[in-house]
């Protein structure tokens, strides 16, 4: 490459670099006014208020299968809800009432009903709940929501129910 062109090569970088770094006058934004906001904005925290209007806090019932106290699958939703209901809610406080159908003897569904009461403890602190927010109480056979001797009463009965004591 010969000289001049070296130089004619130079020189135009040079233009382009310093066309490249012009500086250009900043332009003025429009002030608008933000319009008052009429409704407070959730933070996606649970209240009480959501305990009745939540349609998965509102499901406060566990059935077990017959003679079992293994939490079935179709309720680990509702103890994510509970859960996070406790996270967000350090003050609240639940009793889960284990309970179980008139068959077996009143020690046996005693204790089942505590079992199944401690299965549903687990699960919510599985999820995230915290176990000093937990107490469990069994009533084994002695308070039934159907008190007719037949299979579809006694699915009624084979339950913990959440009870909130503090919201």
């Amino acid at each position: 490459m010969n000289m001049t062109t070296r130089v004619l090569l130079a020189a135009s970088i040079t233009v382009a670099l310093a066309a490249c770094t012009k500086k250009t006058k900043p332009v003025e934004e429009a002030v608008t006014e933000t319009p008052a906001v009429t409704q407070p904005v959730s933070d996606g925290r649970y209240t009480p208020a959501d305990l009745d209007t939540d349609s998965c806090l509102r499901q406060r019932t566990v059935y077990f299968d017959f003679d079992q106290d293994t939490l079935r699958p179709e309720f680990q939703a509702i103890m994510a809800c509970h859960a996070k209901y406790l996270n967000d809610r350090p003050e609240s406080r639940i009793t889960l009432e284990g309970n179980a159908d008139e068959r077996g003897t009143r020690e046996y569904n005693l204790g089942l009903g505590e079992r199944r009461g401690n299965a549903v403890s687990g699960a919510l602190q599985g999820a995230g709940g915290s176990a000093g927010q937990l107490t469990v109480v069994s009533y084994g056979e002695e308070r039934p929501t159907c008190g007719e001797s037949s299979e579809t009463c006694w699915q009624q009965n084979r339950r913990v129910e959440i009870v909130y004591t503090a919201k």
